[in-house]
């Protein structure tokens, strides 16, 4: 990680999610705004008994590598980005970018929370919530500074990515539509491949979705409301940034993401003849269409008959992805659920791990967390019944638990006895029931026009395992009567199988 000059070491506290050895940098600013350097000043360990940080000074004058984090030569690199393409023929591939991490708002993008915003967007909220969040370092120089022998190796870029992801978030529904179609538009036609040694990219793109976001009024895009049309004034507007070889870093001040080395008269003068009679036929032949073909047969067919209005031919793509969509959410939903149990034990599990799949799988949706934290619960329980409880396990129930962990883990080592440990191991796989009960129970109203899902299946499982035969008899009863009065023969079947595979 990497810290501003003027905070004190003393009083830096890090996330659970930091390793137990911390490499902690000073951040130098370079002479190009949005680069910086990283000096080695500080190693941190992590001691066990409290687990607060030491730290050891690092009297030598040593930068980070930028290529620090390039562990992997087999993959393919895009310029801090890596290629992780995954052996099961249904992963996609993956863009694996490593980055440092800085805790801290930077001061070089210290001007934009303040900057004078005359529609209100983003709000004061989202402000604090970007600036919170600090920011990242990643792997790569300056296009100018590669051939250098010092700054092509120690010159890092700043990164806002988590940033982005909290204002792309709060667009509304109108501007990431806008988003979609011109990315499609661009990639489509080509133009993000034809500015010679500088390529247009989406990043491009999306710093011209945020500055229109910012300096546009919500009447542009809600009133008389015209997606082709706000896509060619935008189309426009990137067409006279590409002219003046210009493009504005949306953070940092007097940052241009574009330099002479692209060579964009070809796209600039592409984006500048396009006319909202041109757009809207393309965006027929080429957006609506490639939609109409991922439909059924009989809809794909409207398309190719020219008596029938195109409004007709959306409608009907339209009514078939509302019909189709909760189909596709259960699907997403259980493939979601079987990552979860066969990823998380096979990985060692600890604070870290545990944050990063709480805060991945909460920007998909929330309900996932509790279905983690159970799967946690269980994962330590085992561990506990196998070994014994240690100060990795207590730091996963402290994220999973926060305050009520120490109800479960109060008792001092001296006192850690077999039973004192298998009462720990009830109270945790007693948790877990209650977390994935829980579950079930926010999971069943989204779904149940296209499956049926029963809430206490976990319960009757827990309550033969504590030999509650009676409870369990009466709650797997209630379960299949309720599965075999709906008709969900392969729901009765599949949670079933679930059920005992855990």
């Amino acid at each position: 990680m990497a810290w501003q000059y003027h905070e004190d070491i003393h009083h830096i506290q890090l996330p659970a999610q930091f390793h137990n050895r911390v490499s902690l940098c000073e951040i130098i600013d370079s002479h190009l705004p949005g680069y910086v350097y990283l000096q080695l000043r500080y190693l941190l360990t992590k001691c066990i008994d409290d687990g607060k940080y030491e730290y050891t000074d690092v009297d030598e004058e040593l930068y980070l590598d930028n290529q620090y984090y390039n562990v992997s030569d087999m993959r393919k690199r895009h310029g801090p980005a890596e290629l992780n393409e995954h052996s099961q023929s249904w992963a996609l591939p993956v863009d694996i970018v490593r980055c440092t991490r800085c805790l801290s708002w930077r001061s070089q993008a210290a001007v934009w929370p303040a900057r004078q915003r005359n529609y209100g967007w983003p709000d004061s909220l989202t402000l604090d919530r970007v600036v919170s969040n600090g920011c990242d370092m990643v792997g790569v120089a300056h296009r100018q500074c590669r051939q250098h022998e010092f700054m092509g190796k120690y010159q890092w870029r700043l990164s806002f990515s988590r940033a982005e992801i909290v204002l792309v978030n709060s667009w509304m529904p109108v501007q990431q539509i806008v988003y979609h179609m011109l990315r499609y538009f661009m990639k489509t036609e080509r133009l993000t491949d034809c500015a010679g040694a500088g390529t247009l990219s989406n990043y491009h793109i999306k710093t011209l979705m945020l500055w229109a976001c910012e300096l546009k009024p919500r009447s542009c895009w809600v009133e008389n409301l015209n997606l082709v049309r706000i896509c060619v004034e935008l189309l426009q507007t990137l067409s006279v940034w590409l002219t003046d070889t210009r493009c504005p870093h949306y953070f940092i001040n007097n940052c241009n993401v574009l330099d002479n080395s692209f060579s964009v008269i070809r796209a600039a003068r592409k984006l500048m003849s396009i006319d909202e009679e041109y757009l809207s036929l393309w965006l027929v032949n080429n957006y609506i269409g490639q939609c109409a073909q991922l439909c059924p047969v009989y809809i794909s067919r409207l398309f190719n008959v020219v008596s029938i209005k195109l409004q007709n031919v959306v409608s009907e793509v339209i009514r078939w992805r509302l019909n189709t969509t909760l189909s596709d959410i259960w699907e997403v939903v259980d493939f979601a659920e079987t990552i979860i149990v066969e990823q998380l034990p096979r990985r060692s599990l600890t604070a870290r791990s545990c944050v990063w799949w709480m805060n991945e799988l909460a920007k998909i949706d929330l309900r996932f967390c509790i279905y983690v934290s159970a799967v946690a619960l269980l994962h330590v329980a085992h561990k506990i019944s196998r070994n014994s409880l240690n100060n990795d396990l207590l730091d996963v129930l402290s994220i999973i638990l926060g305050s009520n962990a120490n109800r479960y883990c109060c008792f001092s080592s001296q006192r850690k006895t077999e039973l004192n440990t298998s009462e720990l191991i009830e109270l945790l796989q007693k948790s877990a029931v209650e977390h994935l009960t829980t579950y079930r129970q926010l999971m069943a109203p989204d779904l149940c026009s296209v499956v049926t899902i029963v809430t206490t299946d976990f319960e009757a499982l827990y309550a033969y395992k504590r030999g509650d035969y009676q409870r369990c008899l009466q709650l797997s009863t209630q379960n299949v009567h309720k599965l075999w009065n709906v008709g969900h023969y392969r729901s009765l079947c599949s949670c079933w199988m679930m059920t005992l595979s855990r």
